[in-house]
């Protein structure tokens, strides 16, 4: 059997906060995300916690775990909502079931605990009717006494690109292209090697370069395409929302969603979508569910 990482002094007989710190050990040279990490030790920590402090790995028992979860959701008196309660099952199942294939335990105590998956709830979209009511609000702001086209700008690149807010706060002017050979399109890039798989292309419409155009001639945009703080963009979002009469607040992430579900409705090659926004093919199946589902609802 395969020795794995920082587990070969790892038995029945040790204690559970050795055997987390070993995983740990074992995730990072796995190359999982730092974020993962931390919420996957911080759900076997909070396990060591609960039980007994001279209980070791051979002792843990089915049950001891079922309870453990039982008093996560009903006696810890700290909201746990249905998502980190799936993920605290799965983290712990996980942590088992490696201790498990490494030989520390003969049997895995967290086999049967029941799964629990959780589809998040549905994200607020826009219909085309309340895309056209946004771009309008938008819009007026360009022909203004003061023309002011930075709303429009803002709020059509949102919908045309299905940007992150992240995304959108680091973009400068050199990842606009407007002589693309294939159209204009703006380049979303990262700094971090680790996310080097997310930078793309994405293609941009002629009424957000006409829009840009007059934005760059009213703006300074040296540093950043949109040199302003995320809470400052923030307001001006919510004020276009306003001025559309949504009945919610409208925000980047709307938009995100708003721009993928118009592109689902159009016939867009999914592929196509999920490359736009930058996610994996295993994070695109839940968000291709809450698409179609989205699609029937609109």
């Amino acid at each position: 059997m395969t020795d794995s990482i920082g587990i070969a002094h790892i038995t029945s007989e040790t204690p559970l906060i050795p055997a987390i710190n070993a995983w740990r050990y074992f995730l990072e040279d796995q190359g999982r995300s730092p974020h993962t990490i931390k919420a996957f030790i911080g759900d076997l920590n909070l396990l060591a916690d609960y039980l007994a402090p001279d209980k070791n790995l051979g002792s843990v028992q089915t049950n001891d775990l079922n309870n453990f979860l039982d008093w996560l959701q009903n006696g810890r008196g700290v909201p746990c909502s249905p998502k980190t309660l799936s993920r605290r099952i799965t983290s712990t199942k996980s942590f088992f079931r490696w201790l498990q294939a490494n030989g520390a335990i003969l049997a895995d105590p967290a086999e049967k605990v029941v799964s629990k998956s959780v589809l998040s709830p549905l994200p607020d979209a826009l219909d085309a009717n309340e895309i056209q009511a946004v771009l309008e609000a938008a819009d007026k702001h360009r022909h203004a006494p003061k023309a002011d086209a930075r709303p429009y700008a803002l709020v059509k690149l949102l919908l045309d690109t299905a940007i992150k807010k992240s995304e959108t706060l680091g973009l400068t002017t050199n990842h606009v292209e407007l002589e693309g050979a294939n159209g204009p399109f703006i380049f979303v890039r990262y700094a971090n090697p680790q996310h080097r798989y997310k930078e793309r292309k994405i293609t941009v419409s002629d009424e957000w370069v006409e829009a840009y155009k007059e934005y760059s001639n009213q703006y300074d945009l040296s540093e950043k395409l949109f040199p302003w703080s995320q809470r400052r963009l923030e307001y001006i979002l919510e004020d276009i929302g306003k001025e559309a009469a949504l009945e919610n607040q409208l925000s980047f992430l709307m938009c995100r969603w708003s721009s993928a579900l118009a592109a689902y409705n159009a016939g867009t090659d999914l592929d196509s979508i999920r490359q736009d926004l930058g996610v994996s093919k295993i994070q695109f199946r839940e968000i291709k569910m809450k698409l179609q589902r989205l699609a029937k609802g609109k």
